[in-house]
């Protein structure tokens, strides 16, 4: 979807960080975080699908999204059973992890080099908590520095998406404006986190947790298929 409103406001300006969504959009890890919400919520007395969790989970911190799911989909407002899946949740993911293989999305190292050629920063973001982050790049082999610029994760900052905080946290790092940023992702919530935050583009892609017509629930700027789709929507941003 391209919105041409916003791109004639914006056209003229040069893009200066581009924020990735990490599961789904940067790294195909199998919906293995959501395939553990599932379990675990499931382990407790429910039985909920892969996709309603998908539908309500994907990309906010993970105790938010088990409280959302837990709400939505069995209309209970309990924070002490929220918290103790969590826990439980927490214990499985780092078992799943441990023997688990990941992979970067077609495409993702490319762009990444294409955009430091541009001068462009590089930001991860993502509803994990920090230590699950760091344990997906160092599978990948990813270092900071030389792959991406910047690791912002859910713990970091006091608002978890959709607020703005993790975006305008990287942009502050970088001495730059939200408006000279990009947002990727593949969930809902990714869109409205870079609207909120006031970025020049908020585009959803199709990797991930949410289908094109899902995404476009949000209103993004533009869907792809493929990170390297970005390319040319950057250049034509003025970079």
């Amino acid at each position: 979807m391209f919105s041409f409103a916003k791109h004639t406001e914006f056209m003229s300006m040069k893009i200066k960080m581009v924020v990735f969504d990490m599961a789904g959009t940067t790294v195909n890890e199998n919906n293995i975080v959501y395939k553990t919400v599932q379990k675990t919520i499931n382990d407790a007395g429910f039985n909920l699908t892969l996709e309603q969790v998908l539908a309500e989970g994907a990309g906010k911190e993970k105790l938010q999204a088990i409280t959302d799911i837990l709400k939505a989909y069995a209309n209970i407002t309990n924070a002490e059973l929220a918290d103790r899946i969590y826990r439980n949740f927490s214990r499985k993911l780092d078992k799943a992890y441990s023997t688990s293989t990941l992979s970067q999305q077609p495409n993702t190292k490319e762009l990444f080099t294409l955009l430091k050629q541009r001068d462009i920063y590089t930001v991860l973001n993502t509803g994990y908590s920090r230590p699950v982050a760091q344990t997906i790049i160092n599978k990948l082999g990813w270092v900071e520095g030389v792959d991406y610029d910047l690791l912002i994760t859910a713990t970091d900052v006091a608002g978890s998406r959709p607020a703005p905080d993790m975006i305008q946290h990287a942009a502050d790092h970088f001495g730059i404006s939200t408006t000279e940023a990009i947002k990727v992702g593949d969930s809902i919530i990714d869109i409205e986190e870079g609207k909120n935050a006031n970025c020049a583009l908020s585009i959803g892609i199709t990797t991930g947790a949410h289908t094109a017509e899902q995404l476009q629930s949000a209103r993004p700027d533009y869907i792809i298929g493929n990170l390297m789709e970005l390319l040319p929507i950057i250049v034509s941003y003025g970079d």
